[in-house]
Formats: structure tokens, C-alpha cells, sequence
């Protein structure tokens, strides 16, 4: 992706919005938006923006998982099995 060919004036945002919506849903490329030079905002479309959400929960989530590892806050598999094999024989006696 080459995000420094999707650069555009706020201008372009503001008279070009039925395009920019067109392009966007087509080429699934975000358009930058600079004012006075200095970029402002990111514009994409709504299935990328959500992909890019998931992304970065599940991101998030291997991140923690990870920390958690790293601070011993685990259990061993066989632990887990067990715990979860009393959970079902539990459920099964109600």
C-alpha cells in the first residue's frame, strides 16, 4: 500500500465527497486529508475500518496473552482439561 499516493487537501475532501466514496469502496485504499500541511485525517471505508478493528483486538489479545505467559499467570493444558472435564460432570449432575 502507498499511502503517499492517496494524499489529498481538505478542499478535495469537502467538493469531492460523492468520488471519494465511490473510490474508496472500489480501491479499498484510505485517502489521507491534509490541512495546511500536516496530515489531519484518515478516510477508508466502513469493511476495511472493521477488518482493521479486528485486527487489532486480536492483536491485543495475543499481546496480553503473552504478557500474561511472561508473568507466570498460565495454566498447564492438563489443568485446564481437568477443570473443564469437573465443569461438564458438574453440569450433567443439575
Amino acid at each position: 500500500m502507498r499511502i503517499a499516493n492517496n494524499v489529498k487537501p481538505i478542499s478535495y475532501l469537502k467538493g469531492e465527497a460523492a468520488q471519494i466514496v465511490k473510490d474508496l469502496a472500489e480501491f479499498v485504499e484510505p485517502l489521507i486529508i491534509i490541512q495546511d500541511g500536516d496530515a489531519k485525517l484518515v478516510v477508508q471505508d466502513l469493511r476495511s475500518y472493521e477488518s482493521d478493528r479486528q485486527t487489532l483486538a486480536l492483536l491485543k489479545t495475543i499481546a496480553l496473552g503473552q504478557k500474561q505467559i511472561e508473568q507466570g499467570k498460565f495454566s498447564d493444558i492438563e489443568e485446564v482439561f481437568a477443570e473443564l472435564d469437573e465443569l461438564d460432570r458438574q453440569e450433567k449432575r443439575r
